[in-house]
């Protein structure tokens, strides 16, 4: 019988780094920059010498970004 290893990271961690922060929201990291620096994604923490996103931030962050409006067909038609 072979045993598995469980994955104790099956959740997201509390920290993580810039790459795992911009994969978390779904964007890549040339975005997540642009989004850090304009403001719409918080600044990392820095521990030591790492440098840290909080998953909460980023889900606050994330709540915040206007949702995308899309067209409704029927709106032109009923002009």
């Amino acid at each position: 019988m072979t045993t598995r290893k469980h994955d104790s990271f099956s959740y997201a961690p509390r920290g993580m780094s810039r790459d795992e922060a911009a994969r978390y929201i779904g964007v890549g990291a040339t975005k997540f920059d642009e989004m850090v620096a304009d403001g719409r994604m918080p600044r990392p923490k820095r521990v030591d010498g790492r440098v840290i996103w909080d998953r909460l931030r980023l889900d606050a962050a994330f709540s915040d970004l206007s949702e995308e409006k899309v067209a409704n067909p029927l709106d032109r038609i009923l002009k």
